[in-house]
C-alpha cells in the first residue's frame, strides 16, 4: 500500500494497539509540563461544567440551585453572558448540581460551539486561577483524558458521566487508546476502583458533587497547590471510609460501555482484573487490621456487576481470579455484601449466581480430576462455592423472614427424659459465622427471592465423591468439604452423604459389638426386630421401647426385621415392608392418633388423642429408622411438621398447606380494612373444634377470650395465638414425644446440617416425579435380556401405558416401595432378569435389589396379564 492510500480499519487498530503498548516508554513531556497540561484540562472542564449548567441545566426538574437554569430562578442567558458568569462561579467555587442521567446529550456542533464560545475568554482566568502561563498549551479529545488520567491520582477513578464522555470522544475520534488506558488504570486498582461511581454525599452537598470529570471541589483546591489535611475527603465517610457505591449508575455505565465491540477493551480490562484480584489477594489477609475495608466492598460490587463476567476471557481469567482472591473475605465484609446485594443489589443477583455457576460447571468439565485430585481440592470450584454462599444468604435477607423467635423454642428442655436432654443440647450442629453475624436462619426464610434449587449445580453434584467430602467434613485439619455449603449440593447427593454417616456409625457399633462379645459380654451387632404381622404395632413398640430405655445407641445399629413363622433374611426387602406395614397401621383411623386434614390429604396430631406417648415416640423412631436405613415412608404430613422437626415452631404462614380454608378466612380477616370489623366477623378470643367423636371443644385464646371481640386493632394477635394454638399449643404433648422418638435416631446426624424442611420432605417421602422414561433408561438387564429383546420392548409398552396406580403398584412390587427415590427413579437401578422360557408362572421379584425376574413369555397379551396379577395380589406373594 503506498503512502497515499487512506489507513484502513485493521490499521487504526494496529495503530491503537500500539500506542497503547508504547505510550509509557514514548512520554516526552517534562513533569511539570505534564502537571501543568493536567491543571488546564481539569479547570477547562470544571468551567464548560459551569457554562452547561447555566445554560441547560442540570435536567433535575427540582433543583434549587439558583445557578443552574434547571431551577427557574435563573434568567435566560446570551452564550456570552453564560461564559462570562461560568468564569466568575469556577473563579468562586460556586456549586455544581449532578448531572441527571435521563439528561439528553448535547450534539457535537452545539458542542464545538460552546468551546469556541469559552475559549478565549476561559484561558485567561485558567491562568490566573492555576498559575500558568501561556505557553502551556491546553490538551483536548482524547489525548487530554490520557493525560489527566494517567498523571494525576486525584482523578484515577471513574463516574458514569466521565465514561459517556471518554466514549463519545472516542467514538468521534475512532480511537479508543483512552479508554483502554482509562479502564485498565482504575480496574486494576483497589483505590481507584473503590473510588469510582459513588454515591454522592447527602449531609455536605456543596462538597460533594461530583462533575463529569469526576472532580470535586478539594480537587480544584488541589490544583492550586493547596495540601490541606481534607484533600480529596469527599471521596471518603466522615470516618474515613469510602461512599457507597451507586450501583444503578454502574450498571447505566456497563450498559453504555458494553454497547461497544468488547473486542475494544476485553483485553484491557481482563487483565486489569486479574491484577485487581492479585492486589486483593495480597492485601485481603492483612487488611482486616486497618477497621474500615469500604472499599474492598465497593471494588466487589462493581466488578460483579459486569455484564460478561461469565463468559469469554473473563469467565476463563478475570472471574477465577476474583474467586480466588475473594477466599480471603472476613466475616464483616461478606456480611455488608450480602446486605447491599439483598437490598438495592438484589436485581444483580440471579446475574451473578449465573456467572459463578457456570465457572463452577466450566471447571468441574474441563478439569481431569483423579485419585489424587478430587473436586474438592480445585480451588476455583471451593472459592466461587464459598461466594456463593454470600449470594445465598443475599438471596434468604431479600425475600420473605418471619420472626426468628419461632426458632427459639428449646424442645430438648421441655422433654421428661434428662438424658435426651442433654444429648440435644451436646449435638447442636455448628452455627455459620456469617448466618451468626447476620443474624438469620434459613429456617427465617418463609419465601427466598430466587428459589433455593437455582443454587443446585448438577454436573458438581454428579462430579463430587462423597465419600472423599464426608472424610473432609470429619476431618479437623480444615479440608474443604462441600457438607458445609449444602446449598449447592442436589438433595440426591446430599442423602449420599448422610448414606455414609448412617453407615459409618452403623459399622461403628457393629465393631463395638464384636469387641464385647470377644470380651465375654455378648451384643448384637444388629438391630433386631421380631414381629408378628397381625400384632405388629404390638410388637414393634414393646421392642423399640425397651431398646430406647436400655441402649438408646442401639437404635444406630442396621435395622434386620424377621416376620415371625416366616423364612427369609431381610437384605433391605423385608424391613421396607415392615416400614410400610407400620405406617399403613398407625395412620389407621380406628388408632386415632392423627386426623386426616380432607382438603389437603395430609394427617395431623390428634389433640385428643387417648394413646400415650411412648405411640407417638415410636412414630418418631420409625421415622428417624426410615432416614437412617434409606426407606421412603408412605407418609403425608404437612410442611409445617419438618420445620418443627428442625426446631421452627407452627405459625400463620404454616395453615395454608395444613387447612387452606381456614387460612383463606383468617386472610380475608387480616386483608379486611373496614372499621366494622366486629359487626361482619364477629368473632371472639374463643374459638371451637371438633374432637375425633364429634364433640365441640371451645378453647380461649386469651382470659375470658369469649368477652374480647376481634377488632382492627387487635387482628393480628388473634390469627398468631390461633396458629400458634392449632399448630404448636393443641399438640404440643404429642409433638414431643414424637420428637423424642425421632431425635433418638437421628440426633448425631448431619440431618439439619444438610437438609432444608421441604428437602427432609423428600428425603422421607420421595419424590413426586413418577417419569418411567427415567426408569426405562436406567434399568439394566440379566439372563439374556437386552433392551432389544422384544419381551422387553412389549415389556415397556404395558407399563408406560399403566395408571398411576398401577405404576405404584409395579414399583411396590419390584422395590418394595411404591415411592419414588430422592433424585428420580433413575436411582433405583432397577434389573430385570429372565426367568426361564414361557410359562404360566407370574413373575417374581428380589424387592432386596430392585430385581424383576420375568419368565419369557411368548406374546405381549399373556405378558399383560401376568404382570397385572403380580402387582395386584403382591403382599406376601412373589416378593422375596
Amino acid at each position: 500500500m503506498s503512502s497515499s492510500d487512506p489507513p484502513t480499519d485493521q490499521d487504526d487498530a494496529s495503530r491503537i494497539n500500539q500506542e497503547a503498548s508504547s505510550s509509557t516508554n514514548n512520554e516526552t513531556s517534562t513533569p511539570d509540563n505534564k502537571e501543568d497540561e493536567m491543571k488546564r484540562a481539569a479547570a477547562r472542564k470544571l468551567i464548560e461544567r459551569y457554562f452547561y449548567q447555566l445554560t441547560d441545566g442540570c435536567g433535575n426538574p427540582a433543583c434549587k440551585n439558583k445557578y443552574c437554569a434547571s431551577s427557574g430562578q435563573l434568567k435566560p442567558l446570551t452564550p456570552d453572558e453564560a461564559a462570562a458568569q461560568a468564569i466568575q462561579l469556577f473563579s468562586q467555587e460556586a456549586i455544581l448540581c449532578e448531572r441527571h442521567p435521563n439528561k439528553i446529550q448535547r450534539t457535537n456542533n452545539k458542542m464545538d460551539n460552546d468551546h469556541k464560545m469559552l475559549s478565549s475568554d476561559s484561558d485567561e482566568s485558567i491562568n490566573r486561577k492555576t498559575g500558568l502561563t501561556p505557553n502551556n498549551e491546553i490538551l483536548s479529545g482524547n489525548e487530554s483524558y490520557i493525560k489527566l488520567n494517567t498523571t494525576n491520582n486525584s482523578t484515577s477513578y471513574l463516574t458514569e458521566q466521565m465514561l459517556y464522555d471518554i466514549i463519545d470522544e472516542c467514538e468521534s475520534t475512532e480511537c479508543y487508546l483512552s479508554l483502554i488506558r482509562k479502564l485498565g488504570e482504575v480496574f486494576s486498582s483497589i483505590e481507584n476502583l473503590s473510588r469510582s461511581f459513588q454515591q454522592s454525599d447527602k449531609s455536605s452537598p456543596s462538597e460533594a458533587n461530583l462533575d463529569e470529570t469526576g472532580l470535586k471541589k478539594e480537587d480544584v483546591r488541589s490544583l492550586e497547590g493547596e495540601k490541606d489535611k481534607d484533600e480529596d475527603s469527599s471521596a471518603e465517610t466522615p470516618d474515613g471510609g469510602v461512599l457507597p457505591v451507586d450501583l444503578p449508575s454502574v450498571r447505566r455505565a456497563y450498559s453504555a460501555l458494553f454497547k461497544l465491540k468488547t473486542s475494544i477493551f476485553e483485553h484491557s480490562l481482563v487483565n486489569a482484573l486479574v491484577t485487581l484480584a492479585g492486589n486483593l489477594q495480597m492485601e485481603l489477609p492483612t487488611r482486616k487490621e486497618r477497621g474500615n475495608q469500604d472499599d474492598v466492598v465497593n471494588v466487589l460490587l462493581i466488578v460483579f456487576e459486569i455484564p460478561a463476567l461469565g463468559s469469554g476471557d473473563f469467565l476463563e481469567t478475570a472471574l477465577p481470579a476474583i474467586c480466588r482472591a475473594s477466599e480471603w473475605l472476613p466475616v464483616e465484609v461478606q456480611a455488608k455484601l450480602a446486605r447491599i446485594w439483598s437490598g438495592t443489589g438484589r436485581s444483580s443477583l440471579r446475574n451473578i449466581l449465573e456467572n459463578l455457576q457456570q465457572l463452577v460447571t466450566l471447571r468441574v468439565i474441563v478439569t481431569q480430576f483423579h485419585r489424587d485430585f478430587y473436586v474438592q481440592d480445585e480451588n476455583v470450584i471451593t472459592s466461587a462455592t464459598k461466594l456463593m454462599k454470600i449470594l445465598f444468604y443475599a438471596n434468604i435477607l431479600a425475600g420473605v423472614l418471619e420472626s426468628p423467635d419461632l426458632r427459639n423454642e428449646d424442645l430438648s428442655m421441655s422433654m421428661d427424659d434428662s438424658y435426651v436432654a442433654i444429648k440435644l443440647n451436646k449435638t447442636q450442629p455448628p452455627v455459620d459465622p456469617l448466618a451468626a453475624e447476620l443474624g438469620v436462619h434459613v429456617l427465617d426464610c418463609r419465601k427466598p427471592y430466587l428459589p433455593f434449587s437455582e443454587f443446585y449445580n448438577e454436573p458438581l453434584s454428579d462430579g463430587v465423591e462423597m465419600d472423599r467430602d464426608f472424610a473432609n467434613y470429619k476431618s479437623e485439619l480444615g479440608k474443604f468439604s462441600f457438607m458445609n455449603y449444602p446449598f449447592i449440593l442436589t438433595p440426591a447427593t446430599k442423602m449420599m452423604g448422610l448414606y455414609f454417616d448412617n453407615r459409618i456409625r452403623m459399622y461403628s457399633e457393629r465393631r463395638i459389638s464384636i469387641l464385647q462379645s470377644v470380651t465375654g459380654q455378648p451384643s448384637n451387632p444388629y438391630l433386631r426386630l421380631k414381629v408378628r404381622r397381625d400384632h405388629i404395632i404390638d410388637d414393634a413398640l414393646v421392642e423399640l421401647e425397651m431398646i430406647s430405655m436400655e441402649n438408646p445407641n442401639d437404635l444406630k445399629k442396621q435395622l434386620v426385621v424377621e416376620f415371625e413363622g416366616e423364612q427369609g433374611i431381610d437384605e433391605g426387602g423385608v424391613s421396607k415392608e415392615f416400614f410400610q406395614l407400620v405406617i399403613e397401621e398407625i395412620f389407621n383411623p380406628d388408632y386415632a392418633m392423627f386426623t386426616s386434614q380432607s382438603e389437603t390429604g395430609t394427617v395431623w396430631f390428634n389433640p385428643t388423642s387417648f394413646e400415650s406417648d411412648a405411640q407417638f415416640t415410636l412414630i418418631g423412631i420409625v421415622l428417624g429408622l426410615a432416614i437412617y436405613n434409606n426407606v421412603i415412608l408412605a407418609v403425608n404430613f404437612p410442611m409445617v411438621l419438618y420445620r418443627k422437626l428442625l426446631g421452627k415452631r407452627g405459625s400463620f404462614e404454616d395453615l395454608q398447606d395444613w387447612n387452606l380454608t381456614l387460612y383463606n378466612s383468617l386472610k380475608q380477616l387480616l386483608e379486611y380494612n373496614e372499621p366494622d370489623v366486629e359487626e361482619v366477623f364477629m368473632q371472639t378470643f374463643r374459638i371451637s373444634y371438633q374432637d375425633v367423636f364429634g364433640s365441640i371443644i371451645n378453647y380461649d385464646l386469651k382470659d375470658r377470650g369469649d368477652e374480647i371481640n376481634v377488632t382492627q386493632e387487635n387482628k393480628y394477635e388473634f390469627v398468631d395465638l390461633y396458629a400458634d394454638f392449632l399448630l404448636n399449643k393443641s399438640v404440643e404433648k404429642q409433638f414431643r414425644a414424637f420428637y423424642k422418638g425421632f431425635q433418638m435416631v437421628v440426633d448425631e446426624s448431619p440431618l439439619e446440617l444438610l437438609f432444608r424442611p421441604e428437602e427432609i420432605e423428600i428425603l422421607i417421602c420421595g419424590s413426586k416425579n413418577f417419569d418411567f422414561d427415567e426408569l426405562e433408561s436406567s434399568t439394566e438387564y440379566d439372563g439374556g435380556y437386552t433392551s432389544e429383546s422384544q419381551i422387553i420392548k412389549d415389556f415397556w409398552s404395558i407399563v408406560h401405558a399403566l395408571s398411576l396406580e398401577d405404576k405404584r403398584k409395579l414399583l411396590q412390587f419390584t422395590t418394595g416401595s411404591d415411592r419414588v427415590p430422592i433424585g428420580g427413579l433413575s436411582r433405583l437401578k432397577l434389573v430385570i432378569a429372565r426367568n426361564g422360557p414361557d410359562s404360566d408362572r407370574l413373575p417374581t421379584a428380589h424387592t432386596c435389589f430392585n430385581v424383576l425376574l420375568l419368565p419369557e413369555y411368548s406374546s405381549k397379551e399373556k405378558l399383560k396379564d401376568r404382570l397385572i396379577k403380580a402387582i395386584s395380589y403382591s403382599k406376601g406373594f412373589g416378593m422375596l
